[in-house]
């Protein structure tokens, strides 16, 4: 795989998001979630992204077993920042306390003295921005991270935190149906020398072969996807109806749906490292040519005809989960 800078590290160019280990989006078996990581480490993804809160620590429990099972060590990120109750957030802690605690939590179950990166979640909006990341900054000085990270923030809390101490990396929703990065996010980590980790590049799993409709949505154990306008009727029939069109498209150039739309991300980035998600080595396999897809500039038009700027109905978010990321257009 190619290799793209994070840091001062080489990673793949394209890692792997780990929240599907957790069973977020269905139940997940350690044994198929090691044959994932498996599929992963063979292919060079070894930029490998989870957090304290996905299944409530089992996401990093599954990672921790596999490196010691496996003795492999990829670069590793996880996040703090987000207290929940039940599968709701029911607010953001970035204190030095519970920063602590919790880092030393998501340790133990990793199974490491170290962490690779750490993310502040979501930004705690009763702090200050400077007062955080002097929080991250102790934890870097102390040896127990390499550097520090912030997730679904504005171009401005980006200014502001590196201005304090250097930000390793800028982790926001990026895909063929979610642009905002495009409107400073992207700008401002390019200026500064910031690795930007688009998340969900694969629009939560609609832009693939196997895209989730109503019949996945339904035997989704949680309402996460079910709440977003996106994936509620008549807004998913009016997407499929373009999606589908695109996956045509896809077909006609012998790509398929998922390997497209993350090469169009890794395009329109060149310095990105996209975290796709999923928990099995069938799924990981559909997009994994997308480093080897090249595009001409009359493949970006046709791209840009299907799938254009604001092309989705619907929010991102529900008006729930839309209070935890910062807006700033």
């Amino acid at each position: 795989m190619k290799q793209r800078s994070f840091g001062n590290r080489q990673v793949g160019a394209i890692g792997l998001g780990c929240m599907s280990f957790g069973g977020m989006f269905g139940p997940a078996k350690d044994e198929e979630s090691f044959a994932c990581l498996d599929a992963a480490l063979a292919a060079g993804i070894n930029h490998w992204d989870t957090a304290n809160i996905y299944g409530m620590g089992k996401s990093e429990e599954v990672l921790g077993a596999y490196l010691k099972q496996s003795g492999a060590r990829p670069h590793i990120a996880t996040k703090v920042g987000i207290r929940r109750d039940g599968e709701y957030a029911t607010r953001f802690d970035n204190s030095r306390d519970y920063v602590r605690a919790e880092l030393e939590g998501s340790l133990k179950r990793l199974g490491l003295d170290r962490v690779d990166l750490y993310y502040f979640h979501r930004r705690d909006p009763t702090m200050e921005t400077e007062d955080a990341v002097a929080v991250m900054a102790e934890l870097i000085e102390e040896g127990l991270i390499g550097g520090y990270g912030l997730s679904e923030v504005a171009p401005s809390t980006i200014r502001r935190a590196h201005a304090v101490h250097p930000v390793m990396a800028v982790q926001n929703e990026y895909s063929l149906w979610s642009r905002q990065p495009e409107l400073g996010v992207i700008q401002a980590c390019t200026e500064l020398g910031i690795t930007f980790v688009p998340f969900s590049p694969l629009a939560r799993g609609f832009l693939t072969d196997h895209s989730v409709g109503e019949a996945e949505l339904k035997a989704d154990p949680g309402p996460f996807r079910r709440d977003m306008p996106r994936f509620q009727e008549p807004n998913l029939g009016y997407n499929a109806q373009r999606r589908d069109a695109f996956a045509q498209w896809c077909a006609g150039k012998g790509w398929t749906v998922a390997a497209t739309a993350l090469a169009w991300v890794l395009d329109a980035d060149p310095g990105s490292v996209p975290i796709p998600a999923t928990r099995t080595a069938a799924h990981l396999s559909e997009w994994l040519a997308a480093d080897e897809i090249t595009f001409s500039d009359a493949d970006r038009a046709d791209i840009a005809r299907l799938l254009p700027p604001g092309w989705a109905h619907g929010d991102r978010y529900s008006d729930t989960h839309a209070q935890t990321v910062e807006r700033y257009c």
